[in-house]
């Protein structure tokens, strides 16, 4: 039986290419925006798919409640988020960008879209296959 070797473990390598690719993003929204990475991912949800809970964006970006909730209120702080009760649940407050949040959606997405090509161009014609698998594992796999 072989040694385990983390290098060669797949969800390692997933995570090691993951955190670099981000990592390469990171640096630009921080410059521009002063965002965090949970910041960044808080406002890309919302400018992506509207009114959100905190709960739907816990879920749909799988970062930690404690995370999400200091996003939520530096980027309310920033004039960038607004929340409002929810009219199905009265527990829960809907968060949605304001229109100044909205303008930093748009600047980041266009940055975002730039740093995709870019890294899609390294990887060259290998990307298509890159992406088709990517999709498979994140389809295929049960989550824990």
């Amino acid at each position: 039986m072989a040694d385990f070797d983390l290098e060669t473990f797949l969800p390692y390598l997933l995570n090691q290419a993951a955190e670099a690719s981000a990592a390469a993003f990171q640096a630009s929204y921080k410059a521009s925006h002063g965002l965090t990475r949970t910041q960044w991912r808080v406002l890309a949800h919302l400018g992506k798919f509207g009114a959100l809970t905190a709960r739907d964006i816990c879920a749909r970006s799988h970062v930690e409640k404690t995370k999400v909730s200091r996003a939520v209120a530096a980027l309310e702080a920033e004039g960038w988020l607004r929340r409002s009760p929810s009219e199905a649940d009265r527990r829960a407050e809907l968060l949605c960008l304001t229109e100044a949040g909205r303008a930093v959606f748009a600047d980041l997405g266009q940055r975002a879209i730039a740093h995709d090509a870019a890294l899609r161009a390294r990887l060259g014609p290998d990307m298509a296959l890159l992406d088709a698998l990517l999709r498979r594992i994140a389809a295929d796999l049960p989550r824990g």
